[in-house]
């Protein structure tokens, strides 16, 4: 008789630790899908450290050796122009030179005067990104002269190169941003937050400014999943 009140005994209890184990391991698994999904948002602002500037001019006429080297007599001007302003002559290179023949396409009844346009342009590629903004518009003594010069704006380039310095930081902060929201999170949830279950950074944009197209806007987002206790 005590022999089976002993193992009844011991078979309620095995019952009893058995339950337990099977509670807690459901608890532990509906806890483990309790998360919660931040993002976290990291912006600088910033100037761009190089600059491609394209200056495009032409010369009309019909003799095209005369043409030719008015157009050699033109570029010698304009660079001279730019030396003055400040740049060196490692920061000019001169583009392609393009011949349009006028008389070859024109429509109606009035041929163009000059049968050739020559197009070309010198292009400073640089570093000196203040003197390139600062240099816009200062083609007046050049005007004088009849010498036209054109600035395409889509052309001129502004360029950030100093990303792989940034990101470290810009990740760092977004990371820290979203950690902060998950924390409020769980704190308005009256719970804990846990460790990381998932991460992923987003791609880095920079996009210029919209009236100051030499400062950029750099911005990355990334996207944290938390466990929640």
């Amino acid at each position: 008789m005590k022999n089976n009140v002993f193992a009844g005994g011991l078979i309620a209890l095995g019952l009893f630790f058995g339950g337990l184990f099977i509670y807690c391991g459901i608890t532990r698994f509906a806890n483990k899908d309790r998360a919660v999904t931040v993002k976290g948002l990291s912006t600088r602002e910033v100037e761009a450290d190089y600059a491609v500037w394209p200056l495009s001019y032409a010369w009309s006429g019909n003799d095209l050796p005369a043409l030719y080297e008015r157009l050699e007599q033109v570029t010698a001007r304009v660079k001279k122009h730019l030396l003055a302003l400040g740049f060196e002559e490692a920061d000019i290179r001169q583009g392609s030179i393009n011949v349009h023949d006028n008389w070859s396409d024109y429509y109606g009844n009035h041929r163009p005067e000059y049968k050739y346009t020559l197009n070309t342009s010198l292009i400073v590629s640089t570093n000196k990104v203040k003197l390139v903004v600062e240099s816009q518009g200062k083609e007046a003594e050049l005007l004088k002269e009849g010498i036209i010069v054109k600035t395409e704006q889509w052309n001129l380039d502004y360029q950030y190169n100093g990303l792989p310095e940034l990101k470290p930081s810009m990740i760092e902060e977004a990371t820290q941003n979203a950690r902060a929201v998950a924390q409020k999170f769980a704190d308005d949830a009256q719970c804990s937050l846990g460790s990381i279950r998932r991460a992923s950074q987003g791609q880095f944009s920079v996009e210029n400014d919209q009236y100051q197209p030499w400062v950029k806007h750099v911005r990355v987002v990334t996207t944290v999943d938390y466990f929640l206790d």
